[in-house]
């Protein structure tokens, strides 16, 4: 009477989690225990490692291009829209902690100040101001077309910035969907391999096993 066939124990495994070397993944074709999956997972490795830094450029290019435009049209519709006017603070603004410092300078405090809205009417409303300043003080506010104040049009070092962020989120996105392509090829071939594993043990244990 034949023994049980003892549980399968597949080999151990190469690291998947992460794309190894190009040197070493062409050593390991070497290898004469080298399967056909590790051969596949090589190439997709190395697939990846060719196309993911150039399709990350051109993304970063085609989205910051596209940001770049779509924020300079936008600044440009600001300055069309919006109108540089004087505004008269109605009340002391706030002072600083430490007045005369860097900080100071570039802090703002909210107040309210009066100003002649387009049509000519004197509104009243809330900005953004240095800290310091008395009550009568005049400062420049944009006023858009109903009359509310706004946000001052984009400056060129805004549009740059913001430009430059969709870039990288572009080509962060491509990494990622990358690591990403990487990562499910390497749990569909352990599965495989764990399957073909199982097969052959199948048809292999029974001639290990002794007879009483």
């Amino acid at each position: 009477m034949s023994g049980e066939i003892p549980p399968a124990q597949p080999p151990p495994d190469p690291p998947h989690h992460e794309l190894v070397h190009p040197l070493s993944l062409w050593r390991q074709r070497h290898n004469p225990l080298y399967r056909c999956t590790d051969r596949l997972q090589t190439r997709i490795a190395l697939a990846l490692l060719l196309l993911v830094p150039v399709l990350g450029l051109a993304a970063t290019l085609a989205v910051g291009d596209a940001a770049h435009r779509h924020y300079r049209a936008a600044a440009e519709h600001q300055r069309q829209s919006l109108r540089l006017t004087t505004a008269v603070l109605t009340h002391d603004a706030p002072d600083h902690p430490e007045p005369g410092s860097a900080e100071a300078r570039e802090n703002r405090y909210p107040a309210t100040v009066r100003f002649t809205d387009p049509s000519g009417r004197t509104r009243t409303a809330e900005t953004g101001v240095l800290p310091g300043l008395k009550a009568g003080s005049s400062v420049h506010v944009w006023v858009d077309a109903d009359g509310a104040i706004a946000e001052p049009p984009m400056t060129a070092a805004q549009i740059r910035s913001r430009t430059m962020g969709w870039g990288l989120v572009a080509f962060l996105t491509v990494l990622l969907a990358g690591a990403a392509a990487y990562r499910c090829a390497t749990v569909v071939l352990r599965r495989r391999n764990l399957a073909e594993w199982d097969t052959e043990w199948a048809e292999t244990a029974p001639r290990w096993t002794t007879s009483p």
